[in-house]
């Protein structure tokens, strides 16, 4: 996740605002899919959550300065 971290840092606020709308949206169509097709790697949802997170910690971060 560091690597992660110092990419979103290196971001604009706005940039990662639209990363995370992204990321939402695939993870609602991830978990409509899981009903009809569930992969094999079931961990891809929880990945995604985690990295939004991420995201999200630091994009609020950035407009507290």
């Amino acid at each position: 996740m560091r690597k992660n971290t110092k990419l979103y840092n290196e971001k604009s606020s706005k940039e990662l605002e639209k990363e995370a709308t992204g990321i939402r949206e695939e993870i609602a169509k991830m978990k409509l899919s899981f009903k009809s097709n569930p992969p094999k790697d079931t961990n891809i949802l929880t990945k995604k959550r985690k990295q939004l997170a991420v995201l999200l910690t630091v994009l609020s971060g950035k407009k507290q300065v």
